[in-house]
């Protein structure tokens, strides 16, 4: 066995059966080993003598501290002459002979045992000094487990200034200051230096399958790898690390990510080797026309549901041709399922429910044993023994009526959720308002005093340890404490998931991986700029642009700017795929934060969490007087349902939607019965034949040019004139009367001036008595202030909590396409 391969046997256990967590590790360890584990090396292979003179010598000696260095060599002559009690040529080889190196809590009590003559309470502190100056001293190399359960903060600084002070005063120049100075920092920094203690060498000799093997430690004894992975970021930012290596840790050693159909099947322990096998080949020949998420599901129904529950309820059985007794036991038992369900008093209970996923497995099912029968023509020598009647007939496949019972489900959600989508997005514009002006309390506020925002009163603590000297966490009245940033931050993704999903209606996923270069913007042939947000492909590997309309673009400018960096740029964070279970590449996603420092994709548990605060706070509640419970999806179906409502032709949703069947459209809305629609649509055909048929003949390219001049003659001094195409001008060109003239914004200098120029006109007409001209003036000048009212109150909603500085649309924008003519 080599030593790569002894490091991932020992440091990285193997996923158990059914449990798959953690294999994106071993996969990752495998392409990046850590360094092997020694024992032997020059500082452990010293003699005694030649240990105690390099302690005693620089740098290794404690500068300036004579009590400190002489308990450091206390402690080491005990502890060498202990391990010179066990067998081994090298100190390290004595060291894991030792019991301390199996059983890393309280090692110090196995030591004192062999000393009994020493004081109890001095001997702790001089063994402790003493190991903290052999780790310094590469004398020996504890396992990363045991360094994670003694836990020392001396070890950072003691092994930085003995082993590479260079190397970590360079690395700690690099960091900047407001980041060094947190503790993220330090336990990036100390996690280093275990590494150290546990590998050897210096920082520049530090590879990925060290950092990665790191994160099983606290793992192992429930503590937070934020440090390891904060540790990874920046040596890979430094170009310490192969371009092939992972962008980040996050989740690694959680992670399941790819696996083979082998390593999917043998999660069910299955019983019977050449079902297992034929279950393998099957799900094997398959593998390259499936995504991976399809390739899961179809292993779990066929081994999980459909073998492992036959061989658990028919012990014994080995072929795949079920007689029928056992069939119809089979479908009887997947008809139903267990489930347990939370009761309003806390309690949880278990009932039995019919299974609605049922008809999906059996069709699964009867594909497989169809598939293996085809096969078997081609291949006989590979599957003509496994070739046998399916269990399931066609008409057991059947979903039309749980179809039918799902369309008048999700009918009933949308119609009893769409009324009260109104008062949910004031109550997430207000919950931001009011957690806005919390933290900016809270900013203003000197530490150790307390602040009134609200109605509410809070203290805020007496010293900060963040960088900017502003806490974030405080405590309310009742003395709980509250964590404003925290609030703030909930409340804005739970605002933006919301205005986002109500003016797209796109899904979780495509919210999740909408970026900066999602925003483009799209030239008219008249020059007029539209603005599109282009959703990236998903469920249907459809790619779709949808319109940005004003109330979007607002929500788009305040996430742009919230996630923006020092350098007014969107940083470039790493994704992961949860159904292809891959990373995606860095890309400047707009649904980002920072959390321990580090860039981090908001997650989709997190957006569900802060939409379930808006709706608690909302008091929204069903027809029974329930809450109501609103799911992402929700927000998909209202936006279809309400988009046809509101005249969106069917087809039109279809393509905004990103559905490839217009059938799975009309089953999103809740309104408009098939019958309806199809009589609709004969009507609309009927009257098309009654009309001429000169009125559907092709445009000539003078209309064309016709249509297009209309545009261009209504824009005017003041903005743009809003009337229809075909009409003429009904007030005799006097614009600042017109109620369709559209001022720009920027006109309201010239607007003031026609004001005030009216203003001395009325003046001028009643002191000469033309009562007739005062009349018309007068109206005129109310005009007027009214067009300036409409511009202040557009300025002033852009000046709101809610706008947080609105980017312009060419600043939002990351390229321009131009139609074709």
């Amino acid at each position: 066995m080599t030593a790569s391969s002894l490091t991932l046997a020992t440091a990285v256990p193997a996923p158990p059966n059914r449990v798959l967590a953690g294999a994106e590790a071993v996969a990752l360890l495998k392409r990046f080993p850590a360094r092997p584990r020694l024992t032997s090396w020059p500082e452990t292979a010293a003699t005694r003598d030649e240990v105690i003179a390099r302690l005693g010598q620089p740098p290794l000696r404690v500068k300036g501290r004579p009590s400190t260095q002489d308990s450091r060599m206390v402690g080491v002559r005990i502890l060498l002459s202990w391990l010179e009690t066990f067998p081994g040529d090298t100190w390290q080889q004595r060291w894991e002979a030792s019991p301390i190196a199996a059983e890393p809590k309280k090692w110090y009590e196995k030591v004192r045992e062999w000393t009994p003559t020493v004081d109890r309470e001095t001997k702790t502190g001089y063994l402790q000094a003493g190991l903290l100056a052999l780790l310094c001293a590469d004398v020996v190399r504890p396992e990363t487990t045991w360094l994670a359960v003694n836990y020392s903060r001396h070890l950072r600084p003691a092994l930085a200034q003995s082993r590479d002070p260079e190397g970590f005063a360079s690395l700690e120049a690099w960091i900047p200051q407001n980041v060094r100075v947190t503790r993220n920092a330090s336990e990036a920094l100390a996690a280093l230096a275990q590494v150290l203690a546990t590998r050897g060498g210096k920082l520049q000799d530090i590879v990925v399958g060290d950092l990665l093997e790191r994160c099983y430690a606290p793992v192992a004894y429930n503590r937070t790898t934020r440090g390891v992975r904060l540790a990874y970021l920046w040596l890979r930012e430094r170009g310490q690390f192969p371009s092939d290596a992972p962008t980040t840790l996050l989740f690694t050693t959680h992670r399941a990510g790819q696996v083979t159909p082998a390593e999917l099947v043998d999660r069910y322990d299955l019983k019977c080797q050449p079902v297992r096998d034929l279950l393998v080949g099957y799900l094997t020949e398959r593998q390259p026309t499936l995504d991976y998420a399809t390739l899961k599901s179809l292993a779990a129904i066929l081994a999980g549901n459909f073998w492992a529950d036959l061989e658990q309820h028919h012990p014994g059985i080995d072929s795949i041709r079920l007689s029928p007794g056992t069939a119809t036991a089979w479908k009887t038992r997947l008809a139903t399922k267990t489930a347990r369900r939370r009761q309003a008093d806390g309690t949880v209970i278990t009932v039995t429910e019919p299974r609605t996923s049922a008809p999906a497995i059996k069709m699964t099912v009867r594909a497989f044993y169809l598939d293996i029968g085809e096969w078997a023509l081609s291949e006989p020598e590979r599957w003509g023994q496994w070739a046998s009647p399916p269990p399931v007939t066609e008409a057991e496949c059947s979903v039309k009526k749980l179809e039918r019972r799902q369309k008048s489900k999700s009918d009933r959600r949308t119609r009893e959720r769409l009324p009260v989508l109104p008062a949910l997005v004031r109550v997430a514009i207000r919950r931001l308002k009011e957690a806005t002006a919390r933290l900016d309390a809270l900013n203003a506020t000197p530490l150790g005093s307390t602040f009134t925002i609200l109605g509410e009163t809070f203290t805020v603590p007496k010293t900060s340890v963040r960088p900017d000297g502003h806490p974030t966490g405080v405590r309310d009245a009742a003395g709980e404490r509250r964590d404003l940033g925290a609030e703030e931050r909930r409340t804005f993704w739970a605002w933006a998931a919301i205005e986002i999903f109500r003016h797209t209606g796109i899904r979780i996923e495509e919210l999740q991986e909408l970026s900066h270069h999602s925003i483009i913007s799209y030239r008219l042939p008249s020059g007029d700029v539209v603005p599109l947000l282009q959703i990236a492909p998903s469920k249907t590997d459809q790619e779709r642009l949808i319109l940005i309309s004003p109330e979007l673009a607002d929500v788009l400018s305040a996430v742009i700017s919230r996630v923006r960096d020092s350098t007014g740029r969107v940083p470039l964070i790493p994704s992961y795929d949860l159904h292809e279970k891959t990373w995606n590449s860095p890309m400047p996603l707009l649904f980002q934060w920072s959390i321990s420092h580090e860039r981090r994709p908001v997650s989709g548990s997190m957006i569900r969490k802060a939409l379930d605060e808006t709706l608690r706070s909302s008091g929204i509640t069903d027809s029974s007087g329930h809450p109501l419970l609103f799911q992402p999806h929700d927000f998909r179906r209202m936006f279809i349902t309400e988009a046809i409502l509101n005249g969106l032709p069917p087809h039109i949703a279809q393509v905004i939607a990103g559905h490839s069947n217009i059938n799975t459209t009309m089953g999103y809305a809740a309104i408009y019965p098939t019958d309806a629609l199809e009589a609709h649509r004969a009507f609309i055909a009927r009257r098309r034949d009654l009309r001429p048929a000169e009125e559907y003949r092709a445009v000539t390219t003078e209309e064309w040019q016709e249509f297009l001049s209309h545009f261009e003659r209504r824009k005017l001094a003041l903005g743009e004139c809003g009337r229809a195409y075909g009409t003429d001008c009904i007030h005799e060109h006097a614009c600042v009367r017109c109620p369709v003239l559209i001022i720009a914004p920027d006109e309201k200098p010239r607007l003031e001036e026609i004001r005030d120029n009216l203003k001395d006109r009325i003046a001028e007409a009643e002191r000469e008595g033309w009562l007739g001209e005062v009349e018309g003036l007068s109206t005129s000048l109310a005009a007027a202030e009214d067009k300036i009212a409409q511009i202040e109150a557009q300025q002033e909603k852009k000046q709101s909590p809610v706008f947080l500085g609105l980017p312009s649309l060419t600043q939002l924008t990351v390229r321009t396409s131009h139609a074709t003519q």
